[in-house]
């Protein structure tokens, strides 16, 4: 059964919707939260019942985070309201969050593997099982939280060590430790992307069981088929405000997907090329870690591919394999028609990939060094001399990069962390290009960069594959991805969905796919 299915038909023993007459467990009214040159949340409004399970769904940079942040105490609000139980109260830490009962199970887990289920769930608090002659009792610890596990119907061994658990068991211990704090209100955030799909319904059913004991769940995914089974209601966010909250037998997923996107970008996208038969790199049936499951497809010459994904979807972990910066199980790689397994990002640069990564402060620049030393890093042979630095040849491709690029900097000289987004982004695809590799893997090239900068990126991507570079963009921003791909990849669980050309197909189709169903 489809996902639109699913929300138009509730499966046998599905939940009921929560008393229309339950107070709100939990009320925001006009919560604001300015960043510099961001207004993460714009009057946000969000009230649950008790017992109420509420899907908060949204693009990346909705506000959901914020949301979330704001909720557990993390981030202090500009504007607004929160009310729990019908009280106002003011959430100044994740401490004071805990005493209200809102309590937080983050999608990276937070516990010690060598500790047991009962040290962990009590951790920082192991005096309240029972102390003997001053000192914790293992024993009254065990004992403690097995009564509190058994109340909670968990099947969980409290003297299990953590480390010796399934990641599902591990997502219910950091669920138990967050319960055992008497929380009201349980915050999910994306709890089963790390989860196989055997898992998925032993958490989805526990969700549904806390909510029936009075609990109100804000759960956090963008799993679409996993939403009507779980959830009585959505709230959707769009650019920090608040679209819709809806039950969840009143929306389809293509509902759902055009509130979460607005206007589609079909107006504004590349013009349809006509691609080269010769095929730069190919991948075939790529497996890698626990993210990468069966990913194939060619990337041609002057090609342009974007590849489309949700958190944990595979994406930078595709990218990763493919540079050396991560191991592969199975599956091939060729470049330029000879195979492809780098050891090391030094023998996929030498074999004419080049990589940008997600992160460039910490993984793509060496932030205290000049710029020109920056752009020469992937090409030492270029700037030497019988082996030796040559300082007029590296200011010679420096002073060259900077005119082609357009980077913007007092001097070559400067040290490259303190140049903008944009201008940090260009030295990266410098550094690339004086490689001379034929292959561009971009990992969110054009995060956190002004709007004029990233037009003189997409700009330069253009050029680039004019003259024939082949190249592969990871972007979060999938409006955009139709302003410069020729063709776009939807991976799902680490396989690949969809594989389109631009002029063939849509937003919402896309987002669809990446959302829809359960591709593991």
């Amino acid at each position: 059964m489809n996902a639109d299915a699913l929300f138009r038909h509730s499966p046998d023993g599905a939940h009921p919707p929560p008393p229309g007459g339950a107070h709100a467990a939990i009320a925001v009214e006009g919560l604001v939260k300015r960043y510099p040159g961001v207004l993460a949340l714009d009057g946000v409004d969000l009230s649950m019942a008790a017992g109420e399970v509420r899907a908060l769904l949204g693009k990346n940079g909705a506000g959901k985070s914020t949301l979330v942040k704001i909720l557990c105490g993390a981030v202090r609000p500009d504007a607004g309201r929160i009310h729990i139980g019908g009280r106002q109260v003011e959430l100044a830490s994740p401490a004071v969050a805990r005493e209200r009962g809102i309590v937080t199970v983050h999608q990276e887990l937070s516990l010690v593997p060598e500790l047991s289920v009962a040290e962990n769930i009590l951790l920082g608090r192991w005096r309240a099982a029972g102390t003997r002659g001053g000192l914790v009792s293992p024993a009254a610890l065990v004992r403690h939280v097995g009564r509190f596990l058994d109340d909670l119907r968990l099947e969980l061994d409290p003297r299990a060590k953590v480390g010796q658990l399934s990641v599902a068991e591990q997502q219910t211990v950091e669920i138990a430790r967050a319960l055992s704090y008497g929380g009201k209100l349980l915050i999910l955030d994306e709890p089963t992307s790390s989860l196989p799909a055997a898992e998925v319904d032993r958490l989805l059913i526990l969700v549904r069981r806390l909510a029936e004991t009075g609990l109100a769940v804000i759960y956090v995914s963008h799993r679409m088929d996993e939403i009507p089974r779980v959830a009585d209601s959505i709230t959707v966010l769009r650019d920090g405000r608040h679209v819709a909250t809806r039950p969840v037998g009143d929306v389809t997923t293509a509902e759902i997907v055009e509130m979460m996107t607005g206007r589609t970008a079909t107006s504004r996208r590349r013009p349809k090329r006509k691609a080269s038969e010769r095929v730069v790199l190919s991948v075939s049936r790529l497996r890698s870690g626990d993210r990468v499951r069966d990913v194939s497809f060619d990337l041609h010459q002057g090609e342009i591919l974007g590849i489309v994904g949700l958190l944990g979807s595979g994406r930078t972990e595709l990218f990763r394999c493919l540079y050396g910066l991560s191991g592969r199980e199975s599956g091939s790689v060729k470049l330029n028609g000879q195979p492809l397994r780098p050891r090391t990002p030094r023998q996929a640069i030498d074999a004419g990939l080049g990589f940008a990564p997600e992160d460039r402060k910490k993984e793509g620049l060496a932030l205290g060094m000049a710029v020109s030393v920056n752009v020469t890093l992937s090409s030492p042979r270029s700037i030497s001399v019988a082996g030796l630095l040559s300082r007029r040849k590296e200011q010679r491709v420096a002073e060259a990069t900077r005119t082609r690029l357009a980077i913007k900097t007092p001097a070559l000289r400067t040290a490259v962390g303190t140049l903008s987004g944009g201008n940090q982004q260009k030295v990266i695809l410098g550094k690339c290009l004086n490689a001379r590799v034929r292959v561009l893997l971009l990992d969110e090239p054009t995060r956190g960069v002004d709007v004029e900068a990233k037009e003189h990126i997409y700009a330069l991507l253009r050029d680039l594959a004019d003259e024939g570079t082949g190249i592969v963009v990871v972007s979060s921003e999938i409006e955009e991805l139709f302003l410069v791909c020729d063709r776009l990849l939807v991976l799902n669980s680490g396989r690949v969905v969809l594989d389109r050309g631009v002029a063939d197909t849509d937003l919402p189709a896309v987002m669809a796919a990446a959302m829809e169903g359960d591709a593991r």
